[in-house]
């Protein structure tokens, strides 16, 4: 990641930022490996590779880690949001939103023409950020690979 592109926001003693050295590997390998409904028992090398290849952004209180979220993008035409979570005990505080807010306002992604992201349950907060349901799904293809064995 190109360090200029490292931003940071604050609000309320709390910080989002895009600095890689911030990052708490185990924190996010853990909870995308264990906690998380998408990435259950996805390798930590695996996650390690996708954040080194994505634009990654922590939601902090002081020193310690509550979410994260990554964006794999070109910088000019599309960015996938993907890996999105706040720590359980951080949750219901407006934080999740906040990270997204800050995700959308990244002075290097505006003029971005397409984001796309997935869901299972969380519709209403990504609503709160300008994201719909695709208004032609038809268009849209998948190739999707079974997970590696062992």
């Amino acid at each position: 990641m190109d360090r200029a592109r490292v931003r940071v926001w604050e609000r309320e003693g709390h910080t989002v930022s895009t600095d890689p050295e911030r990052l708490e590997r185990e924190l996010i390998v853990g909870f995308l490996a264990e906690e998380s409904y998408w990435a259950t028992g996805r390798p930590a090398e695996v996650i390690d590779r996708s954040i080194e290849d994505s634009l990654c952004f922590g939601l902090y209180a002081g020193a310690g880690q509550l979410g994260f979220a990554r964006v794999v993008t070109d910088w000019a035409t599309f960015a996938w949001v993907c890996d999105v979570f706040v720590v359980p005990e951080a949750r219901g505080c407006g934080l999740g939103i906040w990270l997204m807010e800050c995700v959308v306002a990244h002075p290097e992604l505006q003029g971005i023409r397409r984001w796309m992201l997935a869901t299972r349950d969380a519709h209403e907060l990504y609503r709160k950020v300008g994201f719909s349901e695709l208004p032609e799904p038809s268009r849209f293809m998948i190739r999707q690979e079974p997970p590696p064995i062992g």
